[in-house]
């Protein structure tokens, strides 16, 4: 699709990936506060990659927030993966903020981070990846009320899509976080025989068209982007 010729909006964040979609319950529905947790090295990007994408190819246009990845290192990234979004950053369909995170920004990070998002009036995707160098150095009450105000973003049919590694949170705070959500994908890095899996695990989508619950065994490759893996097995 062409940026400057959009076509009607699909009611979904989808991954440009029908296959994925469909394990995704058919994809985010608009409006969802998303939760993406996971392992170091378990996709959690290329998976963000794959909704901007998807999202931009169904007319949305993003926002992406990245302490990984300045304009540059994005483009050459997924161009790598046979995702080419420089067309769509050329015209303004996709914004990426890098974020320098210091200990000494770190504690005004949210307020800044939900200030910008409310200022995109045309956004429907909000991408932040990643906030776990800015929970470790915020409290337990910001991190709560963070998420809560995105969820009233999420009210006037925005989705925001918040990107964690697991260990950025205790148990109780990962509970109450995934109750506020309206999706829940947790990644994780399997073993299985003499290789190193990457798993995704679709915990909940809210809303969702089809059944999820889905455990997906996946690939990264040069050229494809994610791709299934015949292991790929129903949660029971």
């Amino acid at each position: 699709m062409n940026p400057d010729e959009p076509e009607s909006k699909k009611p979904i964040i989808s991954t440009g990936n029908p296959e994925i979609d469909k394990r995704l319950g058919g994809g985010i529905p608009l409006g969802s506060l998303t939760l993406v947790e996971g392992h170091s090295d378990a996709g959690k990007s290329v998976l963000a990659q794959q909704l901007i994408w998807g999202s931009l190819r169904d007319c949305h246009k993003a926002l992406l927030f990245s302490t990984e990845n300045t304009v540059k290192s994005l483009v050459s990234q997924m161009q790598s993966l046979g995702l080419d979004i420089l067309d769509y950053i050329l015209m303004g369909w996709l914004k990426v903020y890098y974020m320098q995170t210091t200990n000494t920004n770190l504690g005004s990070c949210f307020d800044i981070l939900v200030e910008s998002m409310k200022r995109e009036k045309n956004c429907e995707l909000f991408i932040i990846d990643s906030l776990t160098p800015i929970v470790a150095y915020t409290s337990l009450e910001e991190t709560l009320s963070y998420f809560e105000r995105c969820k009233r973003l999420c009210d006037r049919n925005n989705t925001v899509i918040n990107i964690a590694h697991s260990f950025a949170f205790n148990e109780e705070t990962l509970i109450r976080i995934r109750s506020l959500c309206d999706a829940h994908l947790r990644l994780t890095i399997e073993e299985m025989g003499d290789k190193l899996l990457k798993s995704l695990e679709v915990a909940k989508v809210k809303g969702a068209d089809k059944n999820t619950g889905n455990i997906i065994c996946f690939d990264v490759e040069p050229g494809i982007g994610m791709k299934i893996l015949p292991l790929s097995k129903a949660k029971v």
